[in-house]
């Protein structure tokens, strides 16, 4: 790999969670007419294993899909991103599908962008001693807020890499912003980006209730996460979950539905819920393939390259931006 021997990656923190911030958010969402959470509370320890057991379901398509895709069009998509970049990774957390990829994009700096410091920190600090002579930087950052890459970042085009399909946990109109602030990143450069694509109801909703319940224990967590995060007295055995496509939309939507009335209380604030009444916990926006080609055209984007897997489920695009 290109790039002078480095002993351990480098670590630069621009933005670290605001606690009172957070909690001022969650009393938000629970008071509103409509109460919601936003899908970053699903997160943390318990939540981030339990995402890994999802992406090993029968039902869950996208995370093998994505990464068949990959596996076959490795060289295809690292002559439309070009060799020898920084690649930037957008959301890293584990950093292992952008490292599944150095061997074909041999990258010239491997940048990850997580806003959980110490999560990514362990990360890359394990992938370099795998990869001793690529240079690392760990960023930490909420990179949906701003994304302004610190100087550290190698000079001249650069790769963005957002795989996962994460693109669609945002309304479309949040997504244009995004993917505009990643335009202006690229510097010249290309964007490499995983879309899950409209498929039939069934599947879909399939993926986001399976058979085993662990999803819904996913989802369910999120009120333990609250709970800690707010001090709040939910009781997960109060709510179920529940999960549908709605095709007027074109998004699968995640909610907590309330098994019967009840009260939440946290210090200062309580909120209560009818018998049925629903939290709002996640929306996945699904895709048709020219649909999203045409917003990468309204970020900014020139030229733009996609792959799909047999089924057309998933997509993978390769956006330039110069």
């Amino acid at each position: 790999m290109a790039g002078p021997a480095s002993a351990a990656p480098v670590f630069v923190e621009l933005a670290r969670e605001d606690d009172a911030a957070l909690r001022a958010e969650l009393v938000r969402g629970l008071t509103a007419p409509a109460a919601h959470v936003a899908p970053k509370f699903l997160y943390g320890p318990l939540g981030s294993a339990l995402f890994d057991a999802i992406t090993r379901l029968a039902e869950y398509y996208p995370t093998r899909t994505e990464a068949a895709i990959f596996a076959a069009e490795r060289d295809a998509i690292a002559r439309a991103c070009g060799r020898g970049r920084p690649l930037v990774d957008l959301g890293a957390a584990d950093c292992a599908k952008a490292a599944a990829l150095f061997d074909a994009l041999q990258p010239s700096q491997y940048v990850a962008v997580d806003i959980s410091v110490d999560y990514v920190r362990d990360a890359l600090q394990r992938l370099q001693r795998c990869h001793p002579a690529l240079p690392m930087l760990g960023v930490g950052m909420d990179f949906t807020a701003a994304l302004e890459l610190p100087p550290q970042v190698g000079p001249g085009p650069r790769t963005l890499f957002y795989p996962g399909s994460s693109i669609g946990n945002f309304m479309p109109e949040e997504a244009l912003v995004l993917l505009r602030r990643v335009h202006a990143a690229c510097a010249g450069g290309a964007l490499l980006i995983g879309v899950d694509l409209v498929k039939p109801r069934e599947v879909l909703e399939a993926a986001y209730a399976d058979a085993l319940g662990v999803t819904a224990a996913f989802d369910l967590n999120l009120l333990r996460n609250v709970n800690a995060r707010l001090g709040a007295d939910f009781d997960p055995r109060q709510w179920r979950h529940v999960a549908f496509f709605d095709a007027r939309a074109s998004r699968i939507e995640m909610h907590l539905e309330a098994r019967e009335a009840l009260t939440v209380r946290w210090p200062g604030g309580e909120r209560r819920f009818a018998g049925g009444e629903r939290i709002h916990t996640e929306n996945s926006y699904k895709y048709r393939r020219g649909d999203f080609e045409a917003m990468l055209r309204d970020a900014g984007f020139g030229r733009t390259q996609g792959w799909t897997d047999a089924r057309g489920w998933f997509a993978v695009f390769v956006a330039q931006a110069g």
